[in-house]
């Protein structure tokens, strides 16, 4: 069984963001743009949480917990939003959106921080992959605005073989989780797709960076 040490839980406190002036403290209501520019490959819907400095969605190198595993074999966002909201007071807002973001395509939803809970993490499938996502890990909200780009990673939770009965979605129409099959036990930076099994490097493979993404604090 996968353990849930990908989520990294400590007491925090918020002294340096209260000194701060009004204008500058990092947290309120944010929109996130997130575009699609994989050139190949299809995201499934989003889960984003705002929540405390030391909390993280996953750590590369480790083990994923078996929630994200979940979102990353299958798409599933609830088992990851429902551990996440088990950590009282660490996570201020989790949105789950709908749909799928195909290559091209950007998708904009608003999130809430706060002083405590400043920081933003999102991750969602990568299809058709075994267990690729798309995930950013704790970045600081800024006190206006950013852009980032963000890469694919490998959960490490089920063999890259890329045989369409392990893979779900509109291409493949597989089975989603393998949890009776080993990966590599780590996550890690994706390696795409290899022309292993059914799925061809040509149509479906892509470069790091995945998405581009712009944070931008609302003014209400």
């Amino acid at each position: 069984m996968r353990f849930k040490q990908a989520i990294l839980f400590a007491t925090c406190t918020a002294l340096a963001a209260i000194s701060l002036p009004a204008a500058a403290q990092p947290f309120g209501d944010y929109e996130i743009s997130i575009t699609n520019i994989s050139e190949a490959q299809a995201f499934t819907p989003f889960l984003a949480a705002t929540h405390a400095p030391s909390l993280r969605m996953f750590t590369p190198g480790e083990a994923a917990s078996d929630e994200l595993a979940d979102l990353a074999e299958g798409g599933a966002t609830d088992p990851l939003a429902d551990l996440l909201w088990s950590f009282p007071g660490q996570v201020r807002d989790i949105v789950q959106t709908e749909g799928l973001l195909m290559p091209g395509e950007t998708m904009t939803f608003e999130i809430t921080a706060d002083v405590f809970n400043r920081r933003l993490s999102f991750a969602a499938m990568l299809i058709p992959t075994n267990d690729s996502f798309v995930g950013l890990n704790a970045l600081p909200l800024p006190a206006r605005e950013v852009e980032v780009y963000v890469p694919a990673y490998d959960a490490g939770s089920e063999p890259n073989d890329e045989l369409c009965a392990n893979i779900p979605g509109p291409v493949c129409g597989g089975a989603g989780g393998s949890p009776l099959e080993g990966g590599e036990g780590f996550v890690h930076i994706s390696q795409g797709i290899q022309g292993i099994g059914d799925l061809a490097p040509e149509t479906y493979d892509w470069r790091n960076p995945v998405a581009y993404v712009v944070i931008r604090r609302m003014r209400r």
